[in-house]
């Protein structure tokens, strides 16, 4: 699905779908990774990003551009694109990580989609990153634009602890259920000695991000 989206694959690409637990298992440079690539990636990926969140938002403030941003360029969003377009298929890892399920590890398939990206801009395929971003990366941007608060909970009420008594709320994972391929993970959170909240999610991150929510309006630091 690379080749209808972007183009020819070719080496450069390759070498952005290369673990780096591939080149340590098979004792290659570590040049021959993504992380050069995820690197630059990271860069375009904001570069274009900002670009069509200054286009769409014509009204809205730096700050505003800033908050969404920071949640579309994420690791849970860009595990999300990566996955619609086969990215979690296609990403080569070294046997110890497939076996513990790093090919849908949220942080892998992130840093695999923006080495991507990094390959393809090098390879002049700007006009094509930018409609992949349009396509899979900006349309969570109105839910993030409305519900801001739902996905940024763990940072807020982790400033909120903070400001209260200077400690951290802390995440446990309760229980997994459902099949291998297919967990759900029931995550529960603490602070000054209480379980404020429990929720569920299809991965340990989003499962904390529901906790955190839930925790919020528990404690009445949002109203939504």
């Amino acid at each position: 699905m690379l080749e209808d989206i972007f183009g020819e694959r070719n080496e450069l690409v390759e070498q952005a779908l290369t673990h780096p637990s591939y080149t340590s298992e098979n004792e290659l440079s570590p040049l021959e990774n993504y992380e050069r690539l995820e690197f630059f990636g990271d860069s375009v990926l904001k570069l274009f990003t900002s670009k069509l969140l200054y286009e769409t938002y014509p009204e809205s403030p730096e700050g505003e551009l800033s908050k969404i941003r920071s949640i579309l360029v994420s690791d849970a969003i860009l595990a999300k694109a990566a996955i619609k377009i086969g990215i979690d298929k296609e990403i080569i890892l070294g046997p110890a990580e497939e076996k513990q399920g790093g090919r849908k590890r949220e942080s892998n398939l992130a840093c695999a989609t923006e080495a991507v990206l990094g390959a393809y801009y090098l390879s002049g395929q700007a006009e094509k990153i930018e409609k992949f971003i349009k396509d899979y990366v900006m349309i969570y941007a109105d839910d993030v634009d409305k519900h801001f608060v739902k996905y940024n909970a763990k940072d807020i009420l982790q400033q909120y602890t903070q400001g209260i008594d200077k400690t951290l709320p802390v995440y446990r994972t309760v229980r997994t259920k459902g099949p291998a391929h297919k967990p759900v993970f029931e995550i529960e959170v603490e602070w000054q000695g209480r379980i404020i909240a429990k929720a569920e999610g299809k991965t340990k991150k989003e499962a904390q991000q529901n906790c955190a929510y839930e925790a919020c309006r528990e404690l009445g630091v949002i109203e939504e």
